[in-house]
């Protein structure tokens, strides 16, 4: 947390410097050691802090998923602890993400995350989480090992898929890799595995463990939860059988929210809202104080407006800046402008073109970024997470 604590410093001493991104990784986010690519798994996402800023967007990977419906996604809970189950998230379809993302993937909004209620952090126990999308995707989600599927038993092969560290500085960063791996141990809610030869490691976290029932056709197993440091010897997956009866089924069982009429995006400042698809660009509808109206808005940027359309900040004047109000889209990016601040028209330098941001918004994308680098390793207790 030293390390943290200085970071924070710099940015507080450089207040009128231009704010860069802090979530932008400094390092590689390669995947499944010992792997090979995976361009046929489109079931298999990567899970991302959602990007606020579209001038100099950088990728955050947390955690890899699984589509298991049109609009759910199945990862680890461990994958919510920087931002929580309220903050700001997205996924990737698509087979590489980093350092910049292929033509032909997507990013979608996560509108809702929900731990496991049962989830024990210290011992990574029913380490899942559900998350809802904001659109349904039209990609064949990973089949659920319903009853008579088949057995997972000690000594037969699973596939794991992930976005994960390869431990190898030669692999390209950030690309969707599969491998093989060798059931060690099957408990009532998990199962241990080693390599075969490959390894899942940091970053598959949340991603699938693909076993083939008795007919011959694969099915999602198991979600990956932790194992050793080194990514050698020992992965410790949660068993998806485990998860269904009192998680998976009543979430997925859940009614979509009602369409109604949605808020104008240059006027969010003034119109209150009470739920998220009454907000404009898949922004979230967020109670600011306990007694207050609700307010569409990005946790990362808090209240405001979004204006025109824009590629960069200097196309927005001073005191706004160019946010996604969207994921992706013509219309994505927006000059937007903080609630109660006034824009100047003709770029200015100095510290006016920087908006008011909530409190502690930029400590979290700060502690995110700095968690991110260090392979979650501080987080996790001399296990790795995923």
């Amino acid at each position: 947390m030293h390390r943290a604590t200085v970071l924070l410093t710099v940015l507080a001493l450089c207040a009128c410097a231009p704010i860069a991104d802090p979530t932008h990784p400094s390092t590689r986010a390669d995947a499944v050691i010992g792997g090979t690519e995976a361009p046929e798994d489109a079931a298999v996402v990567a899970l991302l802090a959602r990007r606020t800023r579209c001038e100099e967007d950088s990728l955050t990977l947390l955690c890899t998923g699984s589509l298991i419906a049109p609009d759910v996604v199945l990862t680890a809970a461990h994958c919510l602890d920087v931002f929580g189950t309220q903050g700001d998230h997205e996924v990737f379809l698509g087979e590489w993400l980093l350092p910049e993302p292929r033509p032909g993937g997507r990013f979608v909004r996560v509108t809702r995350a929900v731990r496991h209620p049962r989830y024990e952090p210290s011992t990574h126990a029913y380490d899942a989480a559900l998350l809802r999308l904001a659109s349904r995707v039209e990609v064949p989600p990973l089949p659920l090992p319903e009853p008579g599927w088949g057995t997972l038993a000690p000594d037969s092969l699973a596939r794991v898929v992930g976005f994960g560290d390869t431990k190898d500085a030669t692999a390209p960063a950030g690309r969707r890799r599969q491998g093989m791996l060798r059931v060690t141990r099957v408990e009532p809610s998990a199962f241990h595995a080693g390599p075969a030869p490959a390894m899942s490691c940091v970053g598959d976290s949340g991603g699938p463990v693909l076993v083939r029932g008795a007919d011959g056709r694969e099915v999602l197993a198991g979600v990956t939860a932790s194992g050793d440091v080194a990514c050698r010897t020992d992965a410790v997956n949660v068993r998806v059988e485990a998860l269904l009866e009192d998680f998976v089924k009543p979430f997925l069982a859940e009614a979509p929210e009602t369409p109604g009429p949605v808020l104008a995006p240059e006027a969010l400042c003034g119109a209150p809202c009470t739920r998220d698809v009454e907000c404009p660009g898949e922004l979230s509808c967020v109670a600011v104080t306990e007694e207050g109206p609700g307010r569409c808005l990005l946790h990362a940027l808090q209240e405001g407006d979004y204006g025109a359309t824009c590629t960069r900040d200097a196309q927005c004047g001073a005191g706004s800046v160019c946010a996604r109000l969207a994921p992706e889209g013509e219309d994505a990016c927006r000059c937007f402008t903080p609630c109660g601040q006034t824009v100047v028209p003709e770029e200015v330098g100095g510290c006016a073109g920087a908006p008011a941001v909530g409190p502690g918004a930029w400590t979290w994308l700060v502690l995110a970024g700095w968690l991110s680098r260090r392979g979650w390793a501080g987080a996790c207790a001399g296990r790795r997470c995923g």
